[in-house]
């Protein structure tokens, strides 16, 4: 029998984004799934629709909670599966997706943790960019090289072994898990596009993206505490903080802030001069924003992001909710 896996969405006011989510789950063509919802809360009509796809959930709840961590350490609590992931409420699955990450669990029985690669895509559902990674164990995770959380399955096994999502974090709490994960089992990256992670104005890390460093500066602290990350954090001094400042600095410069970001991208540079080959468009961005000539960039950006008719032209997205096919 195929292994049951377990599906967690943590919702809380995204209606206009709730059912194309919830309907790339039920649409999957896995026969063994537990789907559960769990919702904040919601007072936008999120619970209506929660209730229109009921009969399709193993569980779900609607109450006040204490943000995403704590909705998604609910659904851990309740799930069954062998295998686990959640996906947020503005987040979407690709046609066979859980399909594919079972036959990858298969191959590979001493991984705990399996990420796919993703795609972005606009708040219309309009596909921007493809989201590449590769093979990223816990120095890379240190380095805030980011992978995306939609794209993310892990063995339950391992996330109880390890504990649930922090919820004193708000931006980095899958991070921080990844980091903890990666100390007791192996991460393995499945070159195939899994999830579509949407990018729009309401998104927390785009509404609230000048408060992102403090996580990382507290993920650092932690990290430095504890012995067995300390001591790769000590022989990778200059790449971890470089990384540490790249991320601060993106969030920075997305938050509204180029000055800081610009400080903050050359304190990278100097810490660790070959971390600029990443992130010299953004470098260059922050300067020519910080002194009044942010609209070169803005053409970079949106040349640079352009709808691409290449995107997923391989998976057929007929009648898929919340995209536009091709």
């Amino acid at each position: 029998m195929r292994p049951l896996v377990s599906i967690i969405t943590p919702s809380y006011n995204q209606v206009q984004y709730l059912e194309d989510t919830i309907r790339s789950v039920t649409q999957q063509d896995y026969p063994n799934l537990e789907y559960i919802v769990v919702d904040g809360g919601s007072t936008d009509g999120s619970r209506e629709v929660i209730k229109k796809y009921q009969d399709e959930f193993a569980w779900w709840i609607s109450e006040p909670d204490q943000g995403q961590a704590d909705a998604v350490n609910k659904g851990f609590r309740r799930a069954r599966g062998e295998i686990v992931a959640w996906l947020n409420s503005d987040d979407m699955y690709l046609p066979g997706v859980i399909s594919s990450v079972v036959d990858s669990f298969q191959k590979n029985p001493a991984a705990g943790v399996i990420y796919g690669d993703a795609v972005s895509a606009d708040a219309d559902g309009r596909l921007l960019n493809e989201l590449r990674f590769s093979n990223w164990g816990t120095r890379d995770f240190l380095q805030f090289n980011i992978i995306c959380q939609p794209a993310v399955f892990m063995k339950r096994a391992i996330v109880e072994k390890v504990g649930y999502l922090d919820p004193s974090y708000h931006f980095f709490l899958d991070h921080q898990l990844w980091i903890r994960l990666s100390r007791e089992t192996e991460f393995v990256h499945h070159p195939e596009t899994w999830a579509v992670s949407r990018y729009h104005p309401e998104a927390k890390n785009v509404t609230m993206a000048s408060e992102c460093g403090a996580e990382v500066i507290r993920i650092m602290d932690w990290a430095e505490k504890e012995p067995d990350l300390a001591a790769i954090i000590g022989n990778n001094y200059h790449q971890v903080w470089a990384g540490a400042y790249q991320m601060i600095a993106r969030y920075l410069l997305d938050g509204g802030k180029p000055g800081e970001a610009f400080r903050t991208y050359f304190k990278a540079a100097r810490t660790w001069p070959p971390s600029m080959r990443t992130y010299w468009h953004r470098f260059l961005f922050s300067a020519l924003a910080s002194i009044g000539f942010g609209f070169l960039g803005r053409w970079y950006y949106n040349f640079k992001n352009r709808r691409s008719p290449d995107i997923l032209s391989e998976v057929s997205l007929e009648n898929w909710p919340g995209l536009q096919s091709h």
